[in-house]
């Protein structure tokens, strides 16, 4: 069964399509991105009846849907939790003769997580009742260490005390003394914490340097690059993440924003991988901007089952395979003319890139061939990309 396209993908297309210029019909527009024109029929289609001007259930009533559904499964859940729970709760107030029932739920695909919040058990002592062979000592420290990590995870600034006010709000109850500890062995400072000079160090890398400046692959999905850039409209500016296949110099995914977050990293990611297959082991190179060493970025890899890699500091070299990709687009787009709105520019980004870079223009290292062109002519059938 083929990837889906893009939710971000598809807007733009539907957005191009609906602004057509004069004489140019739909199915050209398809052709222009690579989709099958009964597809781009059925996104207009679709994008007409969340607009409200066609009959039909919309992308939130579906969603809504699902939500509800989701909201009935988990309240079975909790009624055969109180239902195989009464012998239990008619004893003594004795929680560890509650464990076993929480694990035969579990074993009947009841989540501990909800059979704890219906019984009112807190899911830390469960967990140490489930592995004794571990010292309580030892688990209790990891408990209360993974409670500091997540209220320090989530609030950076704070120091040590605001981290234990957190963390036994949490239900990790320790004195200052020892949330100072557990932070100092773990090196979890506010980042106020110390001064800082004038000049800005880049960031630790998350990731070891994988490519080492050699930028060739044998195949698609072997080495992926991915940086960021930004563009000035009348609206402030637009944000480009894009992700390049070495192999064919072809964008393989590319997120446009209007902030440079982590999501924005992200979703140019999820957006690659969606339009392409057998990208399991897949090296992505990036520098040591923050949004690529985002925890939400490393997770997005992990959970793709790829590799990340990060290069060094001040190497101009690995800012070149991408800023060649740019500068190209530097020249035929932003320089073009002044963009008043960000939506115009969007579009026109998205536009040169698979209407033109992809395959009008044809590049010399490719054979003179275009990126889809070599692509087809390179790769056999059982590898082929989207």
């Amino acid at each position: 069964m083929p990837k889906p396209y893009p939710e971000e993908f598809r807007r733009d297309v539907v957005r191009v399509a609906r602004n057509r210029g004069p004489g140019v019909t739909v199915e050209q527009v398809a052709t222009d991105f690579g989709v099958h024109p009964m597809t781009l029929w059925k996104w207009m289609r679709r994008a007409d009846i969340d607009d409200g001007s066609k009959p039909g259930t919309t992308g939130q009533e579906g969603s809504e849907l699902r939500e509800a559904r989701r909201r009935i499964k988990l309240l079975e859940q909790e009624n055969e939790v109180l239902r195989r729970a009464t012998a239990y709760l008619s004893q003594a107030h004795l929680p560890k003769r509650i464990y076993p029932l929480v694990k035969e739920l579990a074993g009947d695909g009841v989540p501990v997580a909800v059979a704890c919040r219906v019984l009112k058990l807190a899911r830390q002592p469960y967990y140490r009742w489930l592995d004794k062979p571990v010292a309580d000592a030892a688990v209790e420290e990891a408990y209360r260490a993974n409670a500091l990590f997540d209220a320090h995870r989530d609030d950076p600034e704070f120091g040590y005390r605001f981290l234990a006010d957190e963390a036994r709000d949490a239900g990790a109850v320790m004195a200052d003394r020892t949330a100072w500890r557990i932070c100092r062995d773990n090196r979890w400072w506010s980042v106020f914490g110390k001064k800082r000079g004038k000049g800005g160090k880049a960031g630790p890398p998350v990731h070891d340097d994988l490519v080492r400046r050699d930028f060739t692959a044998t195949g698609p999905n072997r080495l992926w690059l991915t940086d960021i850039t930004e563009h000035v409209t009348g609206e402030r500016k637009l944000y480009l993440c894009a992700v390049k296949d070495v192999f064919s110099n072809r964008i393989v995914g590319y997120s446009i924003d209007s902030r440079m977050k982590s999501r924005l990293a992200v979703t140019a990611l999820d957006s690659a991988v969606a339009r392409r297959d057998h990208v399991e082991g897949c090296i992505v190179h990036s520098d040591r901007g923050s949004q690529f060493r985002s925890r939400k970025f490393v997770q997005a890899l992990d959970r793709h089952q790829m590799a990340g890699s990060i290069g060094p500091v001040g190497a101009a070299a690995d800012n070149a395979a991408m800023e060649s990709f740019f500068s190209l687009l530097q020249k035929n787009v932003l320089d073009r003319r002044a963009w008043t709105t960000r939506k115009e520019l969007r579009i026109a980004i998205m536009t040169w890139i698979e209407r033109t870079y992809h395959r009008r223009r044809r590049q010399a290292a490719l054979g003179r061939l275009t990126p889809v062109e070599f692509e087809t002519v390179m790769t056999t059938p059982a590898l082929q990309a989207a």
